[in-house]
C-alpha cells in the first residue's frame, strides 16, 4: 500500500478528508522528491532558521504586530484553525485580530517537537500549553501546531499553519 493510499484509508471515515488528503499528498510528494535531490541534506543552520521564523511569528502575534505577522506569511499561505481554512487575505481580515488579542492576553509555552527541512520546504511540529484568562474566561489548554515553511530567495516564509487545541486534562 502506498503512503498516500494508507493516509487516505485512515482519513476515509472523517469529514475533513477532502481537505487533508490533498495537503498530505502534496507534503508526501514534495518530501519524496526532495529526498531524491542532493539538496535534501541541509545543514543544521536551516533548521535553526526555520525554528526562528516560527518563534518570531508567535512573538509578533503576542506583541500585536499584525504587519510583522503578515510579513512572515507567504503570498499563497493557508491557515487552518477553528475547523476552517483561510487564505492569507482571509486570515488577515478575519482571524488575525482575534489571534493577536488572544496571544497578547494569554501566555503560551511552546515546545518544538520536530523539525524537518527538505530543500526549500520545511515543517515544524510543536505543542503548547496555554493558561490564563481571556474575556473573563479561564483558559487551560493543550495545543498542537504544524507550520509549513518555504524558502523564497534567502528567506523562510510560513506557507501554512494548522492549529488545534483542547482543554487540558486534569488528573
Amino acid at each position: 500500500m502506498t503512503a498516500t493510499a494508507y493516509i487516505s484509508a485512515i482519513l476515509k471515515e472523517t469529514a475533513m478528508r477532502k481537505l487533508f488528503v490533498p495537503v498530505l499528498a502534496t507534503v508526501l510528494a514534495v518530501s519524496m522528491a526532495s529526498a531524491q535531490s542532493p539538496r535534501a541534506a541541509t545543514p543544521n543552520g536551516d533548521s535553526a532558521a526555520v525554528v526562528a521564523v516560527a518563534a518570531t511569528f508567535h512573538a509578533r502575534l503576542a506583541a500585536a504586530d499584525s504587519t510583522g505577522v503578515m510579513a512572515l506569511l507567504a503570498p499563497d499561505a493557508m491557515i487552518l484553525e477553528a475547523g476552517g481554512l483561510e487564505t492569507r487575505h482571509e486570515y488577515q481580515e478575519h482571524h488575525l485580530p482575534g489571534d493577536i488579542a488572544y496571544a497578547a492576553a494569554v501566555p503560551s509555552v511552546r515546545t518544538v517537537r520536530h523539525v524537518n527541512v527538505r530543500g526549500d520546504m520545511a515543517w515544524v511540529a510543536s505543542t503548547s500549553v496555554t493558561t490564563g484568562t481571556y474575556k473573563g474566561r479561564a483558559i487551560n489548554s493543550s495545543g498542537a501546531e504544524l507550520m509549513v515553511l518555504t524558502r523564497q530567495g534567502t528567506d523562510w516564509l510560513v506557507s501554512s499553519v494548522h492549529w488545534s487545541s483542547r482543554a487540558r486534562r486534569t488528573n
